[in-house]
């Protein structure tokens, strides 16, 4: 940011390894409790969630310690669901460095997630199996909150400032503009059912397969272009902590999140997610699988979040179109001018050279590539390596993206179809 825009009031952008810094020598780096609450209530039985308070970046030491908390609501069947639910941790801690710093590790985050989803993806194909799930997947570490999702389930965040903002976005055909353009380029059909002798019905789909998302895990008899390539947004809170509210869209059918932040402030976590599932199936009944987290971020120093001072509420602009923040580096957009909530990190594009980097080189001096989804090496030696190196290319325009395995380049190209020529 230069000079000028800065003297008009808008903060100079931070790294966020500065803003760690700050933090420690300003003694304000303890960490904050961590509190959930659960409930669901099952129609088809094919929700699942998940709850890791004891998560370590460094095996044994507590004081690196991080929670995941995630929802995935299958759809044509369990097993999407239970697979992701069992393997996309270990395959997003896998894409990034052990020996990353508390910020590098946070810096590298948001690319390991995309990994992550791409490479749970693979591996679930490789069962054979036709089931889906949407995913959204939370990371909390101190006080800074990193959110992945494809689908249609949700994370809002409820800052003290009485600020409700949307941390995902909605993969549906029928809301997202920009993701039918995107299904429709890469070689789907985006419409409606078409009922023989009557009019098109019910909201859009994607053909083949008449799914209503455009971005999942699994699915693999509706083509490659629904995507697990997710939406990844990651937010610093102020040391007043804050709420988030996690759920599948059997709360978001009947509830606004408005609706939902409101209904349950003031209450512990645990009477909260219950109070959101109670409020959701009073406005609609039980239409769907129900399933809701809600996490309060504490301060250390309080045993329960402060009563909300109840503003106007408010949601982010342009939630559905694409920042342009481009890594860390640009890193001050407030979600709440009350909460201080910063915005670290967001990108949404379903173009794996867009979300993996352009600047991660190979291991030049041993031949060893290690492929950026699914993290296995490969010897330069390999007669196919060359499709995507870069200095061993010998096309006149050389691969510009990080180093992806035979397999991993199969699936990017596939998930592009058409634009790929």
């Amino acid at each position: 940011m230069s000079q000028t825009k800065a003297s008009r009031g808008n903060p100079p952008l931070v790294p966020l390894g500065t803003l760690i810094g700050h933090e420690l020598r300003s003694g304000k780096a303890e960490k904050p409790h961590v509190k959930y609450g659960q409930a669901a209530l099952a129609k088809k039985g094919e929700d699942y969630f998940l709850v890791k308070l004891d998560c370590c970046r460094i095996p044994d030491d507590p004081a690196s310690s991080f929670s995941v908390f995630a929802i995935f609501d299958g759809h044509n069947g369990i097993s999407a669901a239970i697979f992701t639910k069992e393997n996309l941790l270990n395959n997003v801690l896998s894409a990034i460095p052990q020996s990353a710093s508390r910020d590098e590790w946070l810096q590298a985050l948001p690319r390991a997630l995309v990994a992550g989803f791409v490479k749970t993806d693979i591996e679930f194909q490789h069962k054979g199996e036709t089931s889906g799930t949407t995913v959204t997947f939370v990371i909390i570490d101190g006080w800074t909150v990193t959110v992945a999702s494809v689908g249609d389930s949700r994370c809002i965040l409820d800052t003290q400032g009485g600020v409700v903002s949307l941390l995902t976005v909605d993969h549906r055909l029928e809301e997202n503009v920009e993701e039918r353009e995107r299904v429709t380029a890469s070689g789907g059909e985006v419409g409606r059912l078409n009922v023989f002798g009557a009019n098109e019905v019910g909201p859009l789909r994607c053909w083949p397969g008449g799914l209503c998302l455009s971005r999942s895990i699994g699915d693999t008899d509706v083509g490659e272009f629904i995507v697990p390539v997710p939406h990844v947004k990651q937010v610093k809170l102020s040391n007043a902590g804050g709420r988030l509210i996690i759920a599948s869209d059997g709360i978001w059918d009947a509830l606004s999140s408005d609706m939902a932040a409101n209904a349950c402030r003031g209450l512990s976590a645990d009477l909260a997610a219950k109070l959101v599932v109670k409020e959701a199936l009073r406005s609609r009944g039980l239409k769907d699988d129900t399933t809701c987290l809600v996490v309060d971020i504490i301060p250390s120093n309080k045993l329960l979040l402060p009563p909300t001072q109840k503003k106007k509420q408010n949601f982010l602009g342009s939630i559905f179109g694409k920042k342009p923040l481009n890594g860390m580096s640009k890193a001050t957009s407030k979600l709440s001018s009350v909460g201080a909530v910063e915005e670290l990190f967001e990108e949404g594009s379903a173009m794996l050279d867009e979300r993996l980097g352009k600047n991660i080189p190979p291991n030049q001096n041993s031949g060893v590539f290690r492929c950026a989804v699914c993290q296995v090496d490969q010897s330069s030696s390999a007669d196919d390596v060359s499709a995507n190196m870069g200095p061993f290319s010998t096309t006149s325009k050389p691969w510009e993206g990080p180093f992806l395995c035979p397999t991993c380049q199969k699936k990017k190209e596939a998930m592009e179809g058409k634009r790929a020529s």
